[in-house]
């Protein structure tokens, strides 16, 4: 699936930009965060939340969000998700093979038992809105109650990202592709 066009929300142009997005780093200057700059009032304390799951306070490694990440927004249908996430997980050590295996997810992939019950609790969340018992008791035998809830917000926060990139029809940035056809 492709991004239909045109954006419903067009980013900011970067001197639209509030000055604290002008100046900061590049990953504020993204199609998503410019659009969502339209906002000012939502888009810092959601910003906030957004840094805590992309690892900053995260209990979660960079290679388990991504896996969460990744499928989330494969589950979706998301591009723009996608696309910034396979760069993303690349840099958290994912590779390509394993990228291309977490949106074929269950038939191929030599994931660990913790990376299956990644996936299982990502594709659950999505069908269920909720971790059924079996997954649930499978990971809590591995991740503690912190790193439980990273996980259950892990898959929401970045639901909401897609909803958002969907529903706004943000463009992929230059550089980034979409989903791959299968």
């Amino acid at each position: 699936m492709t991004i239909k066009s045109p954006a419903r929300i067009a980013p900011l142009a970067n001197d639209q930009l509030p000055e604290w997005m002008q100046n900061g780093p590049d990953i504020l200057r993204v199609n998503i965060m410019k659009t969502l700059a339209h906002h000012e009032d939502l888009l810092k304390p959601w910003n906030r939340f957004a840094g805590h799951i992309m690892g900053f306070t995260s209990t979660l490694n960079g290679r388990e969000r991504e896996i969460l990440i990744l499928r989330t927004g494969w589950n979706h249908q998301s591009d723009y998700e996608w696309g910034q996430h396979v760069i993303i997980g690349r840099n958290a050590g994912l590779s390509d093979e394993e990228i291309h295996a977490i949106a074929t997810w269950p038939k191929g992939g030599a994931w660990t038992e913790q990376e299956t019950l990644l996936l299982q609790a990502a594709d659950e969340l999505f069908k269920n809105s909720e971790i059924g018992d079996a997954t649930w008791d499978a990971l809590s035998k591995h991740y503690d109650n912190k790193q439980m809830l990273d996980i259950v917000f892990t898959v929401g926060q970045y639901t909401l990202v897609c909803f958002t990139l969907k529903s706004c029809r943000v463009q992929l940035d230059d550089g980034v592709s979409g989903l791959p056809s299968l």
